[in-house]
């Protein structure tokens, strides 16, 4: 798995951007990924160095369309904290 499969999207919520001055973002994942490799992806993409990586695995919720009921993939998540003093730029908002 290269480092583009690996990242899926930035999660970009209220509670996302308010973990970003304390030098952490949130990704969805590859659900099959492990941390080294999400460590790995994070620091290829954007050129920065990563510290810590958490992850979640978030189950899929249960949907009504009228008759019709479903459930929403389940995915996983992942948090990184970078070095102190590094930021992706590409995420920050102006």
């Amino acid at each position: 798995m290269n480092a583009f499969d690996v990242i899926q999207s930035p999660l970009l919520s209220e509670k996302a951007y308010a973990t970003f001055g304390e030098g952490k973002y949130t990704f969805w994942v590859h659900p099959k990924a492990n941390k080294t490799q999400i460590k790995n992806a994070i620091q290829i993409a954007f050129k920065v160095k990563v510290m810590d990586v958490n992850t979640q695995n978030v189950r899929g919720k249960a949907k009504r369309v009228g008759r019709f009921a479903g459930e929403t993939s389940a995915r996983k998540k992942a948090i990184v904290q970078l070095a102190d003093g590094q930021k992706i730029a590409a995420l920050e908002i102006q």
